[in-house]
């Protein structure tokens, strides 16, 4: 591990002189490239060049040891080198954690999907409740959230709701977010005081670009139909929605909440293009024993990962074992108090594996 990282501060060395070159600097493409290579290892020089440092001054330290009658002097530099050494280690495994590959996923747009589950028009309601959680979060990101396609409940709520999040790094926090989200809690509706337990399911697919998933014109049906909206009640005056259908696999996207039709096809067509990607990378992934997934959790749309038992005012995230009692922080767009700790944990299981 330290020949690679001698090998990354090297490689940093080259591009620095790269940077310098006036023939790079005046072809722009190639700047921007040795720019980028240069930004994503500099952090993790700078955290090899503390580690040898720390390193360096352990070896000073065990020189005073060796070569000191002094007593005080003495337990002066033993508190020092234990004291460095445990810095030096805690510094080990963070070069581990910035050596980790990185999700080429991370920083791209999202498609979020939500629908309610069981528990009928509480489960809506509650779809209605996570989509606020993760608008507000996405806002204080500054981050531009973007429906593409809604279905209403009749009590208020969603049946089903697809959201575009578009801001660098969005699926980097998003990602742990697909699957089953449990809620326990008295509905409205509820006369007894009873509380019911109903479910949301959450899919984060990462946006795909038209380089990365090519779908051909032949292979799609596309269907015209008028927007309607709660009960049916007519919200639109022309054929505006869009259904499409991807004949191979038989997946379907809509977009209804337009008023272009040529807008909404071409939102249908990029939740399309996503959920093949998606499609695409879980058959890569099912080949390989170190998958992408395993670092973050399955991921499968099956899987319970939370409950928000609102009577507590709990929230318990079943992968990593987390409870915390802020469910109206976090319900009010914090997420980052539940995304940090499931990031680290995902983030050392890959560590655990990688050694």
């Amino acid at each position: 591990m330290i020949d690679k990282l001698e090998d990354i501060a090297k490689r940093q060395e080259e591009l620095n002189a790269l940077l310098s070159d006036p023939d790079v600097v005046q072809d722009n493409e190639l700047y921007q490239k040795y720019a980028k290579e240069h930004a994503e290892i500099d952090p993790i020089v700078r955290k090899f060049k503390e580690y040898q440092k720390a390193q360096s001054d352990i070896e000073g330290g065990r020189e005073i040891l060796a070569e000191s009658d002094d007593k005080e002097m003495r337990e002066m530099a033993e508190a020092e080198v234990e004291e460095l050494e445990e810095r030096s280690s805690e510094i080990m495994q963070e070069l581990m954690l910035l050596l980790l590959p990185k999700d080429p996923d991370d920083d791209k747009n999202i498609i979020i999907e939500i629908r309610a589950g069981t528990g009928g028009d509480e489960a809506a309601l509650f779809g209605a409740d996570l989509f606020s959680m993760y608008s507000r979060f996405a806002e204080a990101k500054r981050w531009d959230v973007e429906v593409l396609s809604s279905s209403e409940s009749s009590v208020g709520g969603y049946k089903e709701i697809i959201a575009q999040v578009t801001g660098k790094g969005a699926y980097s926090k998003f990602k742990y977010e697909s699957g089953v989200h449990r809620v326990q809690r008295v509905p409205k509706t509820e006369t007894q005081g009873r509380i019911h337990t109903s479910t949301v399911t959450v899919a984060v697919l990462p946006e795909a670009k038209e380089v990365e998933i090519d779908i051909e014109e032949k292979d799609l049906r596309v269907d015209v139909f008028r927007a309607s909206g709660p009960g049916g009640q007519s919200v639109n005056t022309t054929d505006s929605a869009v259904r499409i259908t991807h004949i191979p696999t038989g997946m379907v996207a809509t977009c209804q909440d337009g008023k272009s039709q040529h807008k909404n096809k071409a939102k249908a067509l990029m939740v399309l293009r996503s959920r093949l990607y998606e499609k695409m990378l879980s058959e890569q992934q099912s080949e390989r024993s170190a998958n992408r997934r395993s670092q973050i959790g399955s991921g499968e749309r099956s899987e319970k990962i939370r409950t928000y038992n609102f009577p507590q005012g709990r929230i318990t995230d079943h992968r990593i074992g987390l409870t915390i009692y802020q469910l109206d922080t976090v319900l009010g767009g914090d997420l980052e108090m539940l995304v940090q700790p499931i990031a680290a944990h995902f983030q050392a299981e890959a560590l655990q594996a990688a050694e």
